[in-house]
């Protein structure tokens, strides 16, 4: 299993418009920052995390192939803004894409036509899945715990992903997390012995609904996963080779485009 971060910045991306900061005349490719995405794949199955305004951008790179699954974290723009552009890839199908009651809500709202009784012509076709957390699902070969994090007052999902076993021996999961400002104690269980841990660090001055790096770091130690990569972040945190260089090896900063092998 690997998991290429397709986006590893906040709402506005880096480098924000119209500021010189910085982080955002930085030369350093590490500091362009799409808005956060991922994709997770093995041999047979391809998930993507989130479908934000990016999408079209961050997928050019990409094999052009069958997307089994999108799993989407929450109803926010950034997160969910470029679900019209998925409209290549309904060529080999219908594509099932799996929401919480808010983010289903939300995806209604914002494509009308997608979801209409008289579709016109060439409109994603979208397969619309409601999830909940702690209810298991299953897209090809990986397994799906959904989980649920704080984004402020609103409740969003994270998710656990493990590829199946084919000797019953537990296998390697990264968890996904984005947007958390705080996590209830009883969700912890459901990240006990991950392997990689992939969540969100915005800046470093505290946010009302976003996690501090420090925040970040201090969960990450809690979480103990053999590796954390920190997503979702400002050019308020700094520029990446200077961050890292301020980090422990087992938690550092992701950067887009970067491929990461799970197990």
């Amino acid at each position: 299993m690997r998991l290429t971060f397709l986006g590893t910045g906040t709402s506005c991306g880096v480098p924000t418009i119209g500021c010189q900061c910085y982080t955002c005349t930085s030369k350093d490719p590490h500091d362009k920052r799409l808005r956060c995405s991922a994709l997770v794949e093995t041999e047979t199955t391809r998930i993507l995390i989130d479908c934000g305004p990016d999408f079209r951008q961050q997928m050019m790179p990409q094999p052009f192939r069958k997307i089994d699954g999108i799993l989407i974290t929450h109803a926010h723009y950034d997160h969910m803004g470029g679900m019209d552009d998925i409209r290549p890839y309904c060529q080999f199908g219908e594509i099932n894409v799996y929401a919480d009651p808010i983010a289903r809500e939300g995806l209604l709202q914002m494509l009308p036509y997608c979801f209409a009784e008289h579709r016109y012509p060439g409109v994603p076709a979208i397969q619309l899945h409601e999830i909940h957390k702690h209810e298991p699902l299953r897209i090809g070969d990986l397994d799906i715990m959904p989980i649920e994090v704080m984004h402020h007052d609103l409740p969003i999902l994270g998710f656990r992903i493990s590829p199946l076993s084919s000797d019953h021996l537990p296998q390697p999961s990264l968890a996904y997390i984005t947007d958390m400002k705080t996590i209830d104690g009883g969700e912890l269980d459901y990240l006990r012995d991950v392997d990689t841990l992939i969540v969100n660090a915005l800046r470093q001055k505290p946010h009302h609904s976003h996690q501090t790096l420090s925040e970040a770091v201090d969960f990450a130690k809690v979480i103990g996963a053999r590796q954390t990569w920190l997503i979702h972040s400002s050019h308020d945190i700094g520029r990446h080779e200077e961050v890292n260089a301020s980090l422990p090896s087992d938690i550092q900063m992701a950067y887009d485009g970067q491929v990461i092998e799970i197990g």
